[in-house]
């Protein structure tokens, strides 16, 4: 085992169509930023739900993915190979082998960006041949691209269809029954359905489908034995078509959509009838995507269930099925959101037993609904979920280290915490979501364990305090003692939760005496009786579990306490001392005068001065371990250290006074400082810039007297591309050696122990962990404030956390053996 390993990976699904994929291993693969998360849904092994990996190779965002089936089905096999298509304009194919996955060929040859694949294996004819794989990949630039492959990891471009100045929005492939043909099925813009047939290897246009009025956005093959094809309008009404082997109609005009299909097959000519069997109308809203169940596998070979999932951006998924009786397709069940702020579904899946549907909407979230055999109902379960913007900031709870908070570009703040059972793996999850704003989001800092403070994009800070619903939610779901949070002074005389007012930016408290009404059953989400605005408002709700996507918009908000003004421009960096006490912020500055440090005092929430010395934005501010040193970095390439007043100083003195500071001439970086971070005993300051240099640097007043070293650093490494973050761990290693985490711009974390040596004249940093986990830059750092893994009861001095985040929409919190260090 290595000395470092992933605990938790969060990122939420990309906002397109055709973006997840679940396979019949029950892994479902989704993009997310430029990366493929490979995510197990289920329970497993005794570990719920998780993100497993990434897959990084692609240099822009991943708009399509999905599993390569094999058309010879026999079992639940695990999943090798997987497509993911990018608006760089490349497809990957990946295979994956005892939960390792790797590139093995990259598909070049488009020239705009790949929205849709399709992938099919398709077995061997004899004992001689090997199987073939055929990929399509569909893209802006006008064409479709058919490749085969030659070998393990050999594509070769066999075909090239062009439809001009339109484009396919969606491909599927199929096998045609009781032949080893394969068959192309690509929705265009045109309102038509383009079905090719393979002939002579090449494929042969077979027949165009007309009948819808807009786009077809979304297709899928299934099989019986017959032959079905689903396809889809732009709007509203989905249409199924079935096509009866080997049957003609002997009169043209019974229905108004036959259609004859013909082709060669290895035996003869073979021809189809092609009939509109039903239009199905239910949404009020786009569709974006169709799915059939998958097919049971049985002794007897396949079972196939005729049933139908539509996923929709009206909020709602829709199971269709035909009457048995009468063989209309009916509404089987209807699942979707109550209220929330989202703009509806992008795309929904079957599991490979059809005992589970999810959906991925505008938000990144997935939406998890499980099949209760006993009530036959369908039930919403916990599901991963995760930033789908860039992710600025987060923090630990800084008592005992038993949360995340993040922040991010996509206006949401999330509280990640463990899941602890009895008897089976901790396992992360978001559990709140205390803010949903309105502006985008840029850094927080924790004032105390229920007690936060964030900034946006807009010139007020604003704090929030923790709700009695929230406090025991997470004491339920995390294994912590209510009845001792409750007793804590800062969990006393709280609102029960928070609401959003129509068009506002702040949560608004909701006490418990405001609203009387019926209490909903556990996991019911119960609608406000002002039907304008149901999104708004809040309902108390007791959880065992981790929430679910519409607990997460609607009742874990927390009510805005404060709001803080000052800077005259847009918030970018916050800090709290770690007593609580002290709340420091800055903001985008261009000039002097707006580049200084705002401190407030968190009891009564006044200014307590600014802190001047920088002459442009102050990117990253740091308290000290003991509260009683303050470090700034900026843009202007320099730092500034600030002290405390002594405790016997009058009032009148300031809080703050500058102790130390590097100007243009003595600065020894070249570039922006993006961050810096203290030592655990305070003696030393890390500084990590653009120019790819991590510097250490002495506490001033600790130096001999006589001795001018204050603008000289004591250590330096070259990390070989631009440091934008910093963290060191909160413990003393063994031989005095220091813990030094960086990471970089390209998305990867150096781990270095470091110490100082020969009297104090040279330093030895050494590498023991290089991540490449994040694959764009790493926007923060934080190591667990204390020893142990979250979620234990009791510290174990073996084991150390740190939480990373990144503009990859990732947060991610790995595991440190400090018996391998």
């Amino acid at each position: 085992m290595a000395a470092v390993s992933t605990c938790y990976i969060s990122s939420g699904c990309n906002r397109s169509p055709h973006s997840a994929d679940w396979g019949r291993s029950g892994l479902i693969c989704y993009s997310t930023c430029h990366a493929v998360a490979i995510y197990q849904p289920q329970e497993r092994d005794g570990h719920a739900a998780r993100v497993l990996c990434t897959l990084t190779g692609h240099k822009n965002k991943v708009n399509c993915v999905t599993w390569v089936r094999r058309a010879d089905i026999t079992g639940t096999d695990g999943d090798e190979l997987l497509v993911s298509g990018s608006v760089d304009t490349t497809a990957i194919v990946w295979q994956g082998q005892q939960g390792q996955y790797k590139a093995i060929a990259t598909l070049k040859g488009h020239t705009g960006p790949i929205n849709s694949v399709a992938a099919l294996t398709i077995p061997a004819g004899n004992t001689d041949d090997s199987p073939s794989t055929y990929v399509v990949t569909a893209s802006a630039d006008s064409q479709v691209k058919i490749w085969r492959s030659t070998g393990a990891a050999e594509y070769l471009l066999l075909q090239t269809l062009s439809y001009g100045t339109g484009f396919a929005l969606d491909v599927a492939l199929s096998l045609i029954p009781k032949t080893d043909i394969p068959m192309l099925a690509c929705g265009c813009d045109d309102q038509k359905v383009h079905l090719y047939a393979l002939q002579e290897d090449q494929f042969t246009k077979a027949i165009i489908l007309q009948g819808h009025e807009d786009w077809i956005r979304a297709l899928d093959f299934t099989t019986d034995g017959n032959f079905f094809l689903i396809f889809l309008i732009f709007f509203k009404n989905a249409r199924v078509v079935p096509d009866h082997q080997m049957v003609r109609l002997t009169d043209p005009g019974q229905l108004k959509f036959d259609l004859d299909l013909s082709f060669k097959g290895t035996g003869g000519p073979m021809t189809f009838a092609l009939s509109l069997d039903s239009v199905l109308s239910g949404h009020e809203n786009w569709i974006y995507s169709v799915r059939w169940q998958p097919p049971k596998i049985t002794d007897s070979g396949y079972q196939q269930p005729m049933r139908l999932l539509s996923a929709s951006m009206d909020k709602t998924m829709i199971l269709w099925k035909p009457d048995q009786d009468t063989g209309v397709w009916v509404e089987e069940v209807r699942v979707g959101e109550v209220g929330g702020n989202t703009l509806g579904f992008y795309g929904g899946m079957f599991s490979p037993h059809g005992d589970a549907i999810i959906a991925h909407g505008y938000q990144g979230a997935f939406h998890h609904w499980s099949h209760d055999k006993i009530g036959e109902t369908w039930q919403p379960i916990p599901t991963t979920s995760g930033h789908f913007g860039d992710v600025q900031d987060l923090s630990w709870d800084p008592s005992d280290g038993q949360y995340v908070v993040s922040v991010s570009l996509d206006q949401t703040t999330r509280l990640h915490a463990p899941w602890v059972r009895s008897g089976q793996q901790t396992s992360w999850f978001e559990i709140a979501r205390p803010q949903v704003h309105g502006y985008d989001l840029q850094c927080l800092a924790l004032v105390h364990k229920y007690s936060m403070a964030t900034g946006a994009d807009e010139k007020v800070v604003r704090v929030f305090e923790a709700p009695t619903n929230f406090i025991q939610n997470f004491c339920s779901i995390c294994g912590t003692d209510l009845n001792k949070e409750l007793q804590k002074e800062v969990a006393k005389n709280r609102p029960d939760g928070a609401s959003v007012p129509a068009l506002g930016l702040s949560n608004k408290a909701v006490f418990s005496e405001q609203g009387k009404l019926p209490v909903p059953a556990e996991g019911e989400i119960q609608p406000h009786p002002n039907d304008q605005y149901p999104e708004v408002y809040f309902q108390s709700v007791h959880m065992k579990e981790p929430p679910t996507e519409e607990h997460l918009l609607q009742n874990t908000l927390w009510p805005e306490t404060q709001k803080l003004y000052g800077h005259g421009y847009e918030i970018f960096s916050l800090a709290c001392d770690p007593q609580g006490t002290v709340l420091a912020s800055a903001c985008k500055a261009a000039k002097a005068e707006f580049a200084g440090v705002i401190l407030y005092d968190t009891k009564t929430w006044s200014q307590q001065g600014t802190l001047e010395g920088h002459s442009l934005t102050v990117t990253h501010i740091a308290f000290s371990h003991s509260g009683q040193f303050l470090l700034t970095v900026s843009r202007d390439r320099t730092w500034v250290l600030y002290k405390r007043r002594n405790k016997d100083a009058t009032d009148t003195e300031p809080l703050f006074s500058k102790m130390a500071a590097t100007d243009k001439k003595s600065a020894v970086h070249t570039r922006i400082i993006w961050s810096c971070a203290w030592s655990h005993d305070d003696k030393y300051f890390f500084t990590a810039a653009r120019d790819k240099k991590v510097l250490v640097w002495r506490r001033p007043d600790l130096f001999s007297p006589g001795g001018d070293m204050v603008g000289k650093p004591i250590g330096m490494i070259d990390v070989g591309e631009s440091a934008t973050a910093v963290d060191v761990a909160p413990v003393q290693m063994s031989n005095n050696r220091y813990m030094v985490a960086v990471g970089l711009e390209n998305g990867s974390i150096h781990l270095y122990t470091w110490n100082v040596t020969d009297n104090d004249q040279s330093s030895v940093w050494k590498s023991f962990g290089q991540l490449n986990v994040h694959h764009l830059t790493v926007k923060q750092l934080r190591f667990r404030p204390c020893l142990g893994r979250a979620g234990t009861q009791e510290a174990d001095e073996s084991w150390l956390q740190l939480a990373s985040c990144g503009a990859d929409h990732g947060v991610r919190i790995y595991d440190i053996d400090l018996t391998k260090v």
